[in-house]
């Protein structure tokens, strides 16, 4: 199966499975067996994945893309253990980041949610193409993507959060803000945001949010 059919989904689907990473192989650039290139797809899925991961506290080592020619059988089998024992030594996922199993099950649901817009926004604001992973790795590190997650993806993802508790019950400000850490102006913001769009409403008489 060609590299590019991984979606991001598949990779939020094996966490909230509990497996502690996700190991994806694919063909070196320039040498797609599809030629299709659907490896460059996948580069730029994983990169962004490995952002959103860490912006959930996450670590990003969880999940791994090595481009390795069909002909190395010997280098994929040494980066394969290598991976394992990576994974042995983080622990857990989610104890090994000191998050418990209720707010490791909230982070993935929560970009699970969001898959349809993020690949809207993976593939008319985020699309680029580079002659290699250095590069990619370079774009995606850089304050331009930086600026870019911060702006399409970081507020939907605490605002998907934010949700899915307030589908459980009500919320005041501060609830909301020990549950996630975030601060309690962040959380007013998204909040306020919300109320105007008509998604959520404040209940006087508990002093909590709700939904609309």
């Amino acid at each position: 199966m060609c590299s590019g059919r991984v979606d991001l989904e598949h990779v939020l689907r094996a966490f909230s499975n509990k497996m502690d990473g996700v190991f994806i192989g694919g063909c070196r650039l320039n040498e797609c067996n599809y030629a299709t290139q659907g490896n460059y797809h996948a580069l730029s899925m994983v990169l962004l994945c490995k952002r959103i991961m860490q912006h959930l506290g996450l670590n990003p080592e969880r999940l791994r893309i090595e481009l390795i020619s069909g002909s190395e059988g010997g280098l994929f089998v040494e980066t394969v253990n290598g991976f394992v024992r990576d994974m042995k030594a983080l622990g857990p996922l989610g104890l090994g980041e000191g998050i418990d199993e209720k707010g490791l099950r909230l982070k993935l649901q929560a970009a699970t949610n969001l898959v349809p817009y993020l690949r809207v926004v993976a593939n008319e604001r985020l699309r680029v193409r580079f002659n290699t992973e250095e590069e990619y790795e370079k774009f995606y590190s850089s304050e331009e993507m930086n600026r870019l997650f911060g702006e399409l993806v970081a507020d939907r993802l605490e605002m998907s959060q934010i949700m899915l508790l307030l589908r459980e019950r009500p919320f005041s400000t501060g609830e909301l803000s020990k549950i996630l850490g975030l601060t309690p102006s962040e959380i007013s913001r998204h909040l306020i945001s919300s109320a105007k769009q008509g998604l959520i409403r404040y209940e006087e008489s508990q002093k909590r949010f709700a939904l609309a």
